[in-house]
């Protein structure tokens, strides 16, 4: 064993004894392990240090926002704003669709869009 791992098993054990790791967060209960085998494995560890790190990738940000947007949609019954609510959300669909690197279907995102604009009653 190295000189480091000695040291630091050292003091690992005495800060078990000192009592330092009793009723920590989660004591007694299963780790919450991230399902990441859809992740290429060359990839996983720079995406936990992501996430660990708090980021939160564009795409993620922009369907969130496309939700809220959806929900207003789906609350209000004002006219002015339900225009403004379909505006960003054309505004938002192209954002999307930038941050996928530009690739777009218009005649999916069209008839997608058209659904969702009927299905909220929006002129």
């Amino acid at each position: 064993m190295w000189l480091l791992d000695q040291i630091a098993e050292a003091r690992i054990a005495e800060a078990m004894e000192r009592g330092e790791f009793d009723n920590l967060p989660g004591a007694g209960k299963p780790l919450e392990l991230d399902d990441d085998s859809m992740v290429p494995e060359e990839l996983r560890v720079a995406y936990r240090i992501l996430k660990n790190a708090g980021y939160v990738p564009e795409e993620v940000l922009i369907r969130n926002e496309i939700r809220q947007v959806e929900d207003l949609l789906w609350r209000t019954h004002d006219g002015d704003e339900r225009q403004q609510a379909r505006k960003r959300l054309e505004v938002l669909m192209l954002r999307l669709s930038l941050a996928r690197g530009g690739r777009r279907n218009l005649q999916v995102e069209a008839a997608y869009f058209e659904k969702l604009l009927d299905h909220f009653n929006v002129p």
